[in-house]
């Protein structure tokens, strides 16, 4: 997606949440931030969004998210529940009425059979509401490419949320 289109559709996320009058939060590993940079764009993005957690270690998920240590032991950190609980603990550690998380293999190592390069969970979660997950398999199409399509996702994954939750 160029770059004016990504920036095109971060507006129109922000102001999805905006007609809803909901804030926003990123907890992001893999993407390492770039999600909120998106957001954070577009001008007058502040009335949406209310901060943003970079959370690569897992240690950092733990610490900052309340993701417990003993689901990222038993699940990995490129999981499903791993990036609901992000999700779930972006909201709980804000004042965001909605989050976004991301955990991935983006490469070019990292991937085991199991879990392949390009192999990315998504989550978000509204408070009060429900919490929905979007697993991504991009395949191995470079490092940049997968953090790039893992934006484009969390973003209509917000849009989602705000709109029809």
């Amino acid at each position: 997606m160029a770059d004016d289109d990504l920036k095109a559709l971060a507006a129109t996320v922000l102001q999805a949440c905006r007609a809803k009058g909901l804030m926003a939060a990123t907890a992001e590993s893999c993407t390492g931030g770039l999600i909120a940079a998106m957001l954070t764009e577009v001008a007058g993005s502040s009335d949406v969004v209310e901060r943003g957690f970079v959370t690569y270690s897992n240690e950092a998920k733990t610490e900052m998210l309340g993701v417990p240590a003993d689901l990222i032991e038993a699940q990995g950190a490129v999981s499903e529940a791993v990036a609901r609980a992000m999700a779930e603990g972006a909201i709980a550690h804000s004042r965001a009425d909605i989050a976004v998380a991301v955990t991935g293999v983006a490469g070019p190592g990292g991937g085991s059979p199991e879990k392949p390069v390009g192999l990315v969970h998504l989550a978000a979660s509204r408070r009060g509401g429900q919490t929905v997950h979007l697993e991504r398999r991009y395949g191995d199409i470079g490092r940049a490419e997968v953090r790039a399509a893992t934006v484009v996702d969390a973003l209509l994954l917000i849009e989602k949320l705000a709109v029809g939750g």
